[in-house]
């Protein structure tokens, strides 16, 4: 059950992997892009996971239906303005998503510069129309190799002003964080916060290279830490935020079902752990199933829930003020309404 006193937050969401069955047809549509199928239900066995898949990269072929009908910036644009608009109908008081900018520009050979900035124009759009609080994380996609990580690395910082972290992302197994040492202190250098995908598809060592190299304040997934004793102590002491993803997780095959996942341990142990979606267009799920789902399957009791729930204002990147004012809203707003 979701706490109605606490904000609602997901802190780990990729909006190019969150896109509407109808926006893929409309666009497709609309720049003769050819489909599997021409209706939403024909579609979605092709975006969206039925089952577990052997493994993270079998997962994220799923984005390519998503990503490969982004045909102009307009297309960006509209992704990220419908982003903003499915966060607030959800009921999310705050959301951080997060974009590779080379990964939406590479099927249509966009620039990647316009791909941050029409992402940027998008999310201000319908932060305009919806009144809530959004902010912006860009994605160094590791898959494609240091040097192409610089580019991207470059099209983000040109607009490091409208963003508040710099995350690193895609093959985790084949591209170690260490490749990326350079890219993520020009990241710190520029005044943005780090958080880094590690522990998904590998190891432990993965994780403490994140947290002790490359300055990771959040890690994404984070699944594999438990099982370093001495890591989940130190994760727990320097207060690392694990912005976890139940259903993504199990769509992996990262774990082999809810209940065999960390997060209750990561809770028991103290660890700023959360709950959030990942890619809910692809998981075909939304913030709400997490809490009120997967985490019960994973075993979490009510204030287990609720502790996740403020872990989340807690490791947010926001300022102080602004989780004093995202609290203050989330009291004026709930006054007299019932949750369930």
């Amino acid at each position: 059950m979701i706490d109605p006193s606490l904000p609602f937050i997901d802190l780990h969401r990729h909006l190019d992997g969150n896109v509407r069955l109808r926006t893929i047809l409309e666009l497709a549509e609309q720049h003769g892009i050819p489909l599997p199928a021409t209706d939403e239900e024909g579609l979605r066995p092709f975006v969206q996971v039925t089952g577990p898949q052997p493994g993270v990269m079998a997962f994220l072929e799923k984005f390519r239906y998503m990503v490969g009908v982004l045909a102009d910036y307009e297309a960006c644009h509209r992704v990220a303005y419908e982003n903003v608009l499915d966060a607030h109908q959800e009921g999310l008081d705050y959301v951080e998503l997060r974009f590779s900018p080379l990964f939406m520009a590479q099927p249509h050979r966009l620039d990647p510069h316009g791909v941050v900035e029409a992402v940027i124009d998008g999310v201000e759009a319908g932060r305009k129309e919806t009144g809530m609080k959004v902010n912006l994380i860009g994605i160094l996609s590791r898959t494609y190799g240091q040097e192409l990580a610089y580019q991207e690395l470059d099209a983000l910082l040109a607009f490091a002003d409208h963003l508040v972290a710099i995350d690193l992302a895609g093959d985790e197994a084949n591209y170690p964080g260490e490749w990326f040492t350079d890219h993520l202190q020009r990241a710190r250098q520029n005044g943005l916060h780090l958080t880094i995908h590690a522990g998904e598809s590998a190891g432990p060592r993965s994780v403490w290279q994140a947290v002790q190299e490359l300055g990771a304040e959040r890690l994404g997934h984070a699944v594999h830490a438990v099982e370093d004793p001495y890591l989940m102590e130190f994760l727990a002491q320097k207060a690392i935020g694990i912005e976890v993803n139940l259903t993504s997780n199990v769509q992996t095959s990262t774990v082999s079902s809810y209940a065999a996942h960390p997060l209750r341990q990561f809770l028991e142990k103290g660890l700023l752990a959360t709950i959030n979606t990942d890619d809910p267009g692809i998981s075909g799920i939304d913030l709400r199933y997490e809490y009120e789902v997967a985490a019960p399957e994973a075993g979490l009791s009510a204030e287990q829930i609720a502790q996740a729930q403020r872990n989340a204002l807690e490791i947010a990147f926001l300022t102080p003020k602004e989780k004093e004012e995202i609290m203050a809203l989330k009291r004026k707003g709930d006054e007299g309404a019932v949750f369930s």
